[in-house]
């Protein structure tokens, strides 16, 4: 039943930014053009202070003078991001290397890219991008000749509308699907026949935080009412409802299935299982923990039962097994566990146990085959599981070594399944599996110009301020010489009870070709090791995530891997929380920051589109106790007079999951505070929200100007690996 569509947009799990196969290249020389490194000037736009603005937070008064920046319609706001785009972007041009960094780009992401196919009706389907597609095509295939379902990128000219989500009627013959436009949370909701390939009438808008789920000749979907003008971006999201729309229905006319009037500040999800007995839902008050109910759809009075009404735990909804829900849940197991709960008795004490909490962080499972296939991670890295229906453990599922696996596809009564595999050096791989004999077989690997057997990722453990033992995967090329000069870039999360596990990102492939080092610190505040570890790293012990990425700063120049001179650090959305916090605390400690679509004022955060749910990770400035910790650490309200690192803020204007005043407000107030030599920019993507779904074209621009400007940045030359 949880959703995931309330966390942060993760980077590397975004479909355009993922690797899908692999060969070696072979014969491979260096091309090289050394450059003399200039400094290149920067004159800061004077950005307009109005300091009548105070707010008084429990007896303190705190100033915010770039509060106009918050309205994204106003004119002067528009004119603000021209001028500073204007700056950013005329810095960026004169970088001698840009356009070779660019075009290194294109080259390696020119191939074609397969997702994991799964099977609906008698039909498989499977996304396809030939090479350089804004967009990823979706495919049917019947036998050994397949056709164009759905193509994205007819959706608009510059390809910024992206398919968000779909889902397939039970006999496989509707696709209802969500669009958004621009990057944003929003979406629309069209309806495709898949027989006659006609787009039907159906269109469902103001759906937001939902997913798709059939029943009989409709499906179930959750939205907020339309709201008003120039608030669609930025205003605060309530109300959440779960609605029935039957085919051919105007949408006026869908029926409300739940809402809560009383409580505007929660969300709320439906699901059916898969042979749509029950229909499931939730609500949520925040991005962790919801209630728990169902309808048993064969019934005649379809009435609700409730099994959770609180939201201290997550229950996640896996499937029906003979009139028993079988549910994911960290009720009594902070690492989670899987349970059986009896519709016909479901209160707690008739719970049966059927996959025990283990050691290992438990996160996902799914039935293929009447068996359970269960995901776990150990050290960050996944395993995967396998059992019988009544929970008798059965063997592992043999994987190529330390990664991450895409969930497996399949049917319940079916053995065929699919799955993806990737890890730093391992470009993700399509296998197909028996689920009866366990036997293994690469489906899809297509061919990449990059070589990863001349790279190797160790992960390596270090000690945090409190003592804690923190893991980090660090990848280079292995012959690369630890003397502390290579140019390395740290990531990091940490928040959420979001997991960072190895996998394979294009966007890092340039940065190593050239000697850097890529390192992802598993902070606290994430879901490597459960829900203990996701907790030490939230409201009043937030700080241990940010000790947690500087420890990790420390010990790669401690150990020789680089210095501070060549380090650069890199997070978005909490992420760029990250990144902002630890700027400013430790400016010395970095020479390059790139804080992206970042949650950067710590005190408003709440009172825009969805930041309300944040605040069990968070905390408020609402309470008194939470405003003491958060201005403590909050980026914007932290920028003192100081030579700061090299730093490229990025944003969308089309953001409405944390809206781009946050980094507009960091920007201004970083500009005026800087006292060093170094560079501080904001980019600012046109027609882009969060990450999800931004056409290939941009991703590319965005990431070429990154490495560019981190590599000038720290007097670095650039080689790339050409055939010989």
């Amino acid at each position: 039943m949880r959703s995931n569509v309330l966390h942060f947009i993760l980077p590397t799990t975004l479909i355009g930014l993922v690797l899908l196969g692999f060969v070696a290249c072979q014969d491979q020389n260096t091309q090289s053009d050394n450059i003399e490194f200039k400094t290149i000037n920067v004159e800061y736009p004077t950005t307009y202070q109005d300091k009548s603005v105070l707010e008084d937070y429990h007896g303190t008064q705190v100033a915010d003078p770039y509060r106009w920046l918050e309205d994204d319609s106003s004119e002067e706001t528009g004119d603000w991001v021209d001028t500073q785009n204007k700056v950013t972007f005329d810095y960026l041009s004169k970088i001698p290397y840009r356009q070779k960094i660019k075009d290194r780009f294109e080259k390696i992401w020119n191939f074609e890219k397969y997702g994991t196919p799964f099977k609906r009706g008698d039909s498989y389907y499977f996304f396809k991008n030939d090479g350089l597609q804004n967009q990823y095509v979706l495919y049917r295939q019947k036998g050994d000749d397949s056709e164009v379902v759905l193509d994205p990128n007819t959706f608009s000219d510059d390809g910024t509308s992206s398919l968000a989500g779909y889902g397939f009627s039970k006999n496989g013959k509707y696709l209802a699907y969500q669009i958004s436009e621009g990057g944003s949370d929003w979406r629309t909701v069209k309806v495709l026949d898949l027989e006659s390939g006609r787009q039907l009438e159906d269109d469902l808008e103001w759906v937001k935080f939902s997913g798709v789920s059939w029943y009989e000749d409709g499906f179930y979907y959750s939205r907020y009412p339309e709201p008003k003008a120039d608030d669609e971006l930025s205003g605060k999201n309530e109300y959440h409802a779960v609605y029935y729309h039957k085919l051919g229905d105007d949408q006026s006319k869908d029926r409300l299935v739940f809402e809560d009037k009383e409580n505007p500040l929660r969300n709320v999800y439906a699901g059916t299982t898969d042979d749509e007995r029950f229909m499931t839902f939730g609500q949520s008050a925040s991005t962790s923990g919801n209630s728990l109910s169902f309808v048993d759809l064969t019934t005649a009075d379809q009435r609700i039962v409730n099994v959770v009404a609180e939201f201290e735990n997550d229950f996640q909804v896996i499937d029906n097994i003979d009139g028993k829900l079988l549910v994911m849940t960290n009720y009594n197991a902070p690492n989670q566990e899987i349970i059986l709960i009896d519709s016909k008795n479901p209160a707690e004490a008739n719970w049966k146990k059927i996959i025990p909490e283990s050691e290992d962080a438990l996160r996902g499972a799914s039935i293929i085959g009447n068996k359970i296939f269960a995901y776990y991670l150990h050290d960050a890295s996944s395993q995967v599981k396998a059992y019988s229906l009544d929970g008798e453990y059965l063997r592992d599922v043999d994987l190529p070594g330390i990664g991450s696996v895409g969930g497996m596809r399949g049917k319940k009564d079916s053995n065929e399944a699919f799955y993806s595999f990737s890890s730093y050096t391992y470009p993700q791989t399509i296998f197909k599996f028996d689920t009866e004999t366990f036997e293994t077989e690469v489906f899809r690997k297509p061919e990449v110009d990059f070589d990863p057997t001349a790279y190797k990722t160790e992960q390596v453990w270090y000690e945090s301020y409190d003592g804690t033992e923190v893991p980090m995967f660090l990848t280079y090329k292995k012959d690369l010489v630890l003397d502390g000069t290579n140019p390395t870039l740290l990531y990091g999360y940490g928040g959420f009870d979001i997991a960072i596990s190895p996998s394979f990102n294009i966007t890092k492939i340039p940065m190593l070709e050239n000697g850097g080092i890529y390192a992802v610190a598993n902070i606290r505040g994430g879901g490597e090791f459960g829900k203990k570890w996701h907790e030490a790293g939230t409201k009043g012990q937030k700080q241990n995530v940010f000790n947690d990425f500087q420890a990790a700063a420390e010990y790669l120049i401690e150990k020789k891997y680089t210095s501070s001179e060549k380090l650069a650090i890199q997070g978005g959305s909490n992420g760029g929380l990250l990144v902002g916090a630890c700027m400013t605390q430790r400016p010395d400690l970095f020479k390059v920051a790139f804080p992206a679509v970042g949650v950067l004022d710590m005190l408003r955060y709440h009172k825009f589109t969805i930041g309300w749910a944040w605040a069990s990770d968070y905390g408020s400035s609402d309470n008194a106790t939470d405003f003491d910790y958060l201005i403590k650490y909050s980026p914007l309200h932290n920028v003192q007079p100081a030579a700061y690192p090299a730093t490229m803020i990025t944003t969308a204007d089309h953001d409405d999951r944390v809206v781009p005043a946050h980094s507009f407000k960091f920007a201004a107030e970083l500009q005026k505070q800087h006292t060093g030599e170094n560079p501080v920019l904001i980019r600012i993507e046109k027609s882009a929200g969060h990450g999800a779904g931004k056409p290939t074209s941009k991703i590319i621009e965005e990431q070429a100007d990154l490495l560019s400007f981190m590599f000038y940045n720290m007097n670095e030359q650039v080689n790339f690996p050409v055939k010989g």
